[in-house]
């Protein structure tokens, strides 16, 4: 058989490649009659080698269903019974196309996909009009106010000129007084287009030539709404607004005659001209900035379908993890962010897989110790509920209430926060957890859920290594750190997952809750106190001063209280 394969006819790759692409569907539909029991594995490799010869005989690949049928392994009802039950068919005989309604079925689901509420090139078409528009506005504001700088020059330009003009013909009119002959250099400089007003007046502020008339003789009236002034030698220049809402430059110069000051001339030519000009240009820019828009969304509309196949895999990727498929992979060959992107996601659902093995089990918890021992045994009973003995350190600040009601919010966050993460690592260094933060009491527990003998040393060593924690920070930082009491007591107290369906959480509750609460209360600032139980197991290690029995709520009875002072290592302590 192998010696005859080098005399096939040309076309016979495209057999075998067309052979291989219907044999990896097959394989699919053999593995299927194998778990069902219809056929055997042997039995399957016996087909696909039969299926392989009526190629190389007929040219086209034989259905593996006739195949079997043909070789007596299992008879067509079988077959037909079993491919409509696997991939929910309706096909009568294995004469049927099955493989395109099989394709079709599988389809079923993409087809039924919902478009993305907002496509990328809808997005891509969002940011190239905020980046074009962003563009021509600082063009906008840059170029035009170039081109408005350019225009005022302009102007000045014409002002000045009317300027030398009487400087240079009104100096021999003003020494021989000559008021006619002022008033004819005026009229012919007010015939100049842009010159709204042109005046002389003497050394007293007298006009002795105006272009109104009516003017002549009188002061000089005061110029209104006066800005921009500027200086440039003997010449001075501002802009002000006349009564009908005019703009005008003003420029003034001193005309002089051997260096004595004869009078002045003022020259008002109108700006407003400048914002017509600087309107019309806004207008062209708009105009280039839509077009310059529009071929940008024909662009991102582009680029937006370029990218939107490998999107939409990850969409159908995120369909299948929000309905708790995390086994789901994307399988995205691409050397771009994409491509990470899909690496990642595949990343992430392997975690999530495992985390949700965890999460059937036990909920939400905080403390890595208590996810070590789910992770280790998810099935634990103890998360229901069991008696142990612990000890129950509660924490907080004297005069918190004053001090926030007179600080900002910012403060008083970084503040509790600062606190509770110096809290959070004293607990945590020996072997204690954070139960839970209470406005600003710190409630921490030892000996549960992890059981540790000398649980009752450990919480009163978190308690002075919290203290001396806080002591050096409220040197260096807000004062109140040193105002904070300990109460610490131990006993029997109830542990497990309480909580409801909406939010659980494992905790303690019990008497001596309670009675390290009430103690806490007790507790003034930097002081740490303890009940006789607690007493009673470091006794011959702990320094104390006993202080007056105390009536507690919730007991019956006075108990005896402590204040620590200090307490010793033992030999065989191990932290």
């Amino acid at each position: 058989m192998h010696l005859k394969l080098p005399f096939l006819p040309i076309g016979s790759n495209r057999l075998f490649k067309k052979f291989r692409r219907h044999s990896n569907d097959d394989m699919i539909l053999g593995e299927v009659l194998i778990k069902s029991g219809i056929i055997t594995s042997e039995q399957l490799e016996t087909a696909l080698s039969a299926q392989k010869e009526k190629l190389m005989e007929m040219g086209k690949a034989i259905p593996l269903g006739l195949i079997i049928v043909e070789l007596g392994y299992a008879s067509e009802n079988e077959l037909v019974k079993e491919v409509n039950a696997h991939y929910n068919l309706s096909v009568s005989s294995l004469s049927d196309n099955i493989r395109e309604l099989v394709g079709k079925v599988r389809g079923t689901f993409t087809e039924r996909l919902p478009t993305p509420k907002i496509p990328i090139w809808f997005q891509l078409s969002i940011t190239t009009i905020f980046v074009v528009s962003l563009t021509a506005l600082v063009f906008n504001f840059v170029f035009l106010k170039r081109q408005k700088e350019n225009l005022y020059q302009q102007i000045v330009k014409i002002g000045l000129v009317s300027l030398n003009y009487f400087d240079n013909n009104a100096k021999i009119p003003l020494i021989e007084d000559d008021v006619l002959q002022l008033n004819t250099l005026v009229k012919n400089a007010s015939q100049v287009d842009g010159i709204q007003y042109a005046f002389i007046m003497d050394n007293q502020n007298k006009i002795k030539a105006h272009n109104d008339t009516q003017k002549i003789g009188q002061p000089m009236d005061v110029f209104q709404n006066i800005r921009n002034k500027t200086s440039k030698g003997n010449d001075h220049f501002f802009v002000h607004t006349l009564n009908d809402g005019s703009q005008i430059l003003n420029l003034t110069r001193t005309i002089h005659f051997q260096d004595k000051p004869l009078g002045f001339v003022h020259v008002g030519v109108s700006i407003d001209f400048i914002e017509e000009m600087i309107q019309k240009e806004k207008t062209s820019i708009i105009f280039i900035t839509l077009l310059i828009v529009l071929l940008g969304i024909i662009m991102s509309v582009i680029m937006g379908f370029r990218y939107s196949l490998p999107i939409s895999k990850l969409m159908i990727a995120t369909r299948e993890t929000s309905n708790g498929n995390y086994r789901h992979k994307v399988i995205l060959k691409r050397n771009d962010e994409l491509g990470n992107l899909a690496t990642a996601f595949n990343e992430m659902n392997e975690k999530l897989w495992r985390n949700s093995l965890m999460q059937e089990s036990f909920g939400k918890y905080v403390g890595s110790e208590i996810l070590e021992m789910i992770m280790a045994n998810p099935q634990n009973t103890w998360l229901k509920g069991h008696r142990n003995e612990a000890t129950v350190l509660f924490a907080d600040i004297r005069g918190f209430t004053s001090y926030s009601d007179s600080k900002e919010p910012e403060q008083v966050v970084a503040m509790l926060n600062k606190y509770f993460e110096i809290a959070t690592n004293a607990i945590l260094e020996y072997g204690g957890y954070v139960d839970k933060f209470v406005g600003d009491a710190v409630l921490g527990v030892f000996g549960v859920p992890v059981y540790r003998k000398n649980h009752v040393e450990r919480a009163v060593k978190a308690a002075f290594r919290l203290q001396q924690k806080l002591q050096e920070a409220s040197k260096t930082d807000n004062k109140l750190y040193a105002a904070v009491g300990v109460g610490i007591d131990t006993g029997i107290v109830v542990s497990g997952n309480i909580g409801s369906q909406a939010k659980m959480e494992y905790t303690v509750i019990g008497d001596s809750v309670n009675v390290a609460s009430r103690l806490n209360g007790l507790a003034r600032s930097g002081e740490i106190i303890i009940s006789r139980n607690v007493l009673s197991v470091l006794k011959g290690i702990i320094e104390i001063e006993a202080l007056p029995v105390q009536n507690i709520k919730g007991k019956t009875q006075p108990i005896e209280v402590f204040k620590v002072l200090n307490i010793h290592e033992r030999s065989n302590v191990t932290i």
